[in-house]
């Protein structure tokens, strides 16, 4: 019964986080296929372009609450006393709704860059952690004018400075994984940003 419980969880985590609000929100409001235009990507950057802000910020939301939710329902049961899971399956719950969004079953297995979705499932287990990177993230793309760039610094410090406030602790080995995931999904962008190609607007 445990073991089926705790898959069932996974499982929910993985088909929640693989809802693409981004193309559903776009298809709704303005009848594009979001991975048609821009981009391509169903991320809410890609979504402000094609869509406008109000959808992006929609998209934004659904895309961290995705992430919140099913590593708030374990959260809330560990909180509670219930010693029903291990130490670290709260961050497998939380890492299969990021790779639901980066790799949805809804869309072939094609997704976005799982920053927004990284942030939900993260600002219960690591807060500070969390706020550091956002405004890390808000200075590198203000100084430099690339998203994408400021999404690759908002992982690097995810890890950095988890290890820094509580050094190696099983909240820092995840925000490993979520950093090098970020990073993976953002090859592009760093080939683009070496080869002076990259532009402020475009986190394909």
């Amino acid at each position: 019964m445990k073991l089926a419980f705790e898959i069932l969880l996974i499982l929910f985590a993985y088909f929640l986080g693989s809802v693409p609000f981004g193309y559903i929100f776009t298809k709704k409001f303005t009848g594009k296929n979001i991975r048609q235009v821009g981009s391509g990507n169903i991320g809410s950057t890609n979504v402000r372009r094609v869509a406008g802000f109000k959808v992006s910020l929609m998209t934004q939301l659904c895309d961290m609450m995705k992430g919140l939710l099913p590593v708030a329902i374990v959260f809330v049961i560990q909180y509670n006393g219930i010693n029903f899971f291990g130490e670290i399956f709260i961050y497998i719950v939380a890492l299969a709704a990021i790779l639901g969004h980066n790799f949805s079953v809804f869309l072939k297995f094609k997704g976005g860059k799982g920053v927004n979705t990284t942030l939900g499932t993260s600002v219960l287990l690591g807060p500070i952690s969390v706020f550091i990177s956002v405004l890390v993230y808000f200075i590198v793309k203000w100084s430099s004018k690339y998203v994408s760039l400021g999404s690759i610094f908002l992982a690097i410090t995810l890890p950095v400075s988890e290890f820094i406030l509580h050094k190696a602790t099983p909240l820092f080995y995840y925000f490993v994984i979520c950093s090098l995931l970020i990073i993976l999904m953002h090859l592009p962008n760093i080939k683009r940003l070496f080869s002076g190609t990259e532009t402020y607007s475009d986190n394909k």
